[in-house]
């Protein structure tokens, strides 16, 4: 017997993990949007290409003697000598940040920062990206910046490119003392924990930038690096956006996505197209948005892609924390690509504005690809199975993708997932860790086969 309403629950990363959201035509309140429409509802969708990982970090444990540590995002750094020696930087939220090697050892580790003070909250590591050359007095520095949700910060640490060639811890943190939260008010309203949460990197004109979101809210802050003095980052702000709340459905009715009492739709994983100038932003509970960024402000967004909960009754259990989702009087309006959260957004560049947005479904545990072109034509889905090396990725937060060779393991670019429940298991420990994904492997085992261009492109050098 089907039942007639499915109950989600919500433990968010900010109010809900699987729940809701994304619709029709609709134009959300505040922010017109454009919607891609694929084919019709009732077409069968096709199965997702499968692939499987060439290695993997350590697993991790959300618990006390674990030290808390739960994997979410990557980001990879690659060597000016030898892309060989490239590294991955990843966030455990409250254990800090670990870094890797492209055979998935562990380099570094990295302590986020305690409490301030008793009864305050203390770093938590969300989501991190790189930027090349920035100028910090007087020397090009490439940085692995840090969105510290714990603290509301956004953090900075310098990459030495010789420590890493002598085998040396190669990260250290540049952090301007002082600086300010990136979205509260005071120390006390940090500790509400309406902080820093995802975030996504870029360079214009010779400046650095960073794009934060806001954690439980739909507000995002785009930040411009600032020289410190003394081999120190700060930052400050350039703009600001507030993606909907809620939505307006065909026939007038007003929806919103199901989330704990005063929360909102927020966003998490997000990227640039470093070419473009494009920002892709997955707002988990309603869907993918594009917003152009125009150097140094947001332009007006568009939704690209909604989920396929978009729109879906609910009601709220407050007994039980959850969410309780009417998919039996499912009106229709979602999408088929996504399955909420969306999540972890990462871009493959190519040449001639070819190339790629990866979304991760967490729903269904795929990944959704669109084109960099035009209105981000939906081009299919993958899934990353159980191989020879690794077990499969499911419920996957964090993503990114690099095009150009890094060593003979990836001569032709690497994929890095988040594991939301790495194997084996421990016991009912929460187990995490990241997949290191062939490019090409993604690429043909597409019907058609997606690009793989490894010189096109310099993340180096983006213009």
């Amino acid at each position: 017997m089907t039942p007639t309403k499915q109950r989600i629950a919500t433990p968010r990363k900010g109010a809900a993990l699987a729940a809701l959201l994304l619709t029709a035509l609709a134009a959300p309140t505040g922010a017109p949007a454009a919607v891609a429409e694929g084919p019709g509802a009732a077409d069968p969708a096709p199965r997702p290409a499968r692939v499987t990982a060439s290695a993997e970090t350590p697993a991790v444990h959300d618990d006390e003697a674990g030290g808390n540590a739960n994997a979410d995002d990557p980001a990879v750094w690659v060597d000016p000598r030898d892309s060989g020696r490239s590294i991955v930087v990843s966030t455990l939220k409250e254990a800090g940040l670990d870094v890797y090697g492209l055979d998935g050892k562990r380099l570094q580790h990295i302590a986020a920062p305690p409490a301030p003070g008793e009864g305050s909250e203390p770093g938590r590591f969300n989501n991190v990206d790189i930027v090349y050359g920035v100028e910090l007095d007087g020397h090009r520095t490439d940085l692995a910046l840090v969105s510290d949700r714990g603290r509301d910060r956004v953090r900075a640490y310098a990459i030495d490119p010789r420590a890493v060639r002598a085998g040396r811890a190669p990260l250290r943190d540049v952090t301007a003392v002082g600086v300010a939260p990136v979205f509260s008010r005071d120390e006390e309203d940090v500790d509400e924990q309406r902080t820093a949460y995802g975030l996504a990197a870029y360079t214009h004109d010779g400046d650095a930038y960073v794009v934060v979101s806001r954690r439980s809210e739909t507000r995002l802050k785009l930040l411009k690096l600032k020289d410190a003095g003394g081999g120190k980052v700060g930052y400050a702000t350039e703009d600001s956006v507030d993606l909907p709340a809620s939505f307006t459905l065909p026939g007038g009715k007003r929806w919103e996505p199901c989330a704990d009492p005063g929360d909102h739709a927020q966003v998490e994983g997000m990227a640039v197209d470093l070419e473009e100038g494009v920002l892709y932003a997955a707002q988990e509970d309603v869907g993918l948005w594009r917003v152009d960024l125009g150097g140094e402000e947001f332009d007006r967004p568009e939704l690209i892609d909604r989920v396929r909960e978009y729109g879906v009754p609910w009601t709220y259990d407050s007994a039980k924390e959850e969410c309780v989702i009417d998919m039996a009087h499912d009106p229709g309006h979602g999408g088929k690509h996504l399955r909420a959260d969306a999540e972890g957004v990462t871009v493959y560049h190519a040449g001639d504005g070819e190339g790629y947005v990866l979304a991760s479904s967490q729903g269904d545990n795929t990944f959704a690809v669109y084109g960099r072109d035009g209105r981000n034509p939906y081009l299919g889905s993958f899934e990353i199975g159980q191989g020879p090396a690794t077990d499969g990725v499911q419920h996957s937060d964090g993503s990114t993708v690099i095009n150009v060779p890094l060593g003979p393991g990836y001569p032709k670019g690497l994929l890095v997932t988040h594991d939301g429940e790495a194997e084996p298991a421990d016991g009912d420990r929460e187990t995490t860790n990241f997949k290191f994904v062939k490019w090409d492997a993604v690429a043909s085992a597409f019907p058609d086969d997606l690009t793989v261009d490894p010189d096109s492109f310099d993340p180096r050098h983006p213009d």
